[in-house]
C-alpha cells in the first residue's frame, strides 16, 4: 500500500461514519474539500483515541503518539498519512498537539463534565480551523460552542443512550463554514439517536436545507 492509498483508507473510514458529508460538502468551496475531509478525519482519529473502547490505556498511547506527531508537523516532519494532506498547511499544529494533554480528563462525562479540559482542546481546534478555513479569532462563545460539539461527538463515540442536546448555534460569523456544517451533521445524528434510529444518512432535502442555512450564516 502506498502513501496515497493509506491516506484514502483513513478518509474512507471518516466518510463511512459521516455519510451526511456526501451532501454537505457541496457547501464547501471545491479547493477546500480535500482539506476539510482530512481535518475532520484527524479530529475523528483524536476523538477515537480519547473516548473509544472500554480500556483507556491504548487510547492514551495513541494520544501520546499523536502529540509527538503534531509537534513534528510544526517542524516540517510527518509520519502519519494525514500529514500528506495537512502538515504543509499553515496551522498551529504545535498548539493542537500540546492540547491533547487535556483529552484524557474528558473521557468520562462526570462531575463538571471535564469542562475546562474540553474547552482547552476546543480552543486549539478553533485556532487550527481559523488558520485553515478563515474562521474568526476564537472567543469564549465560540469555544463554548465547540466544546458542546466535542461533548456530543464523545457521546456518539461512546454510544451513550438517552436523549441528547444539540450543540448551541453560534453567532453569525463566529465559526468557520466547515465547523458550522459539522454542527449540522451532529444535529442530524443526535436527532436520529433521540428517535431511536440507527445511523443512516438523514433525508436529503432537510440536510441540504440545514446545510444551506449554515453556509449562508458566514
Amino acid at each position: 500500500m502506498n502513501e496515497s492509498d493509506s491516506l484514502d483508507s483513513f478518509l474512507d473510514k471518516w466518510r463511512a461514519r459521516w455519510p451526511e458529508w456526501e451532501l454537505l460538502s457541496v457547501f464547501v468551496p471545491a479547493p477546500q474539500r480535500g482539506t476539510v475531509a482530512a481535518w475532520l478525519t484527524l479530529l475523528q482519529e483524536l476523538g477515537d483515541a480519547a473516548w473509544a473502547g472500554a480500556d483507556p490505556t491504548p487510547g492514551l498511547a495513541k494520544l501520546a503518539w499523536w502529540q509527538e506527531e503534531l509537534l513534528g508537523w510544526s517542524k516540517g516532519a510527518r509520519r502519519h498519512p494525514l500529514g500528506q494532506a495537512l502538515q504543509r498547511l499553515a496551522a498551529p499544529w504545535d498548539t493542537l498537539g500540546r492540547a491533547l494533554a487535556a483529552l484524557p480528563a474528558t473521557r468520562t462525562a462526570g462531575e463538571g463534565d471535564g469542562r475546562e479540559a474540553i474547552e482547552r482542546f476546543g480552543a486549539a481546534v478553533l485556532a487550527c480551523e481559523a488558520a485553515l478555513f478563515g474562521g474568526a479569532t476564537p472567543d469564549a462563545t465560540a469555544i463554548a460552542a465547540v466544546a458542546a460539539d466535542l461533548q456530543a461527538t464523545r457521546s456518539l463515540v461512546q454510544g451513550e443512550s438517552g436523549a441528547a442536546v444539540a450543540p448551541p448555534t453560534p453567532p453569525a460569523g463566529g465559526l468557520s463554514r466547515p465547523r458550522r456544517l459539522q454542527q449540522v451533521a451532529l444535529r442530524a445524528r443526535l436527532s436520529q439517536r433521540a428517535r431511536g434510529q440507527a445511523q443512516a444518512r438523514p433525508a436529503s432535502l432537510g440536510l441540504l436545507l440545514s446545510g444551506w442555512r449554515a453556509a449562508r450564516r458566514g
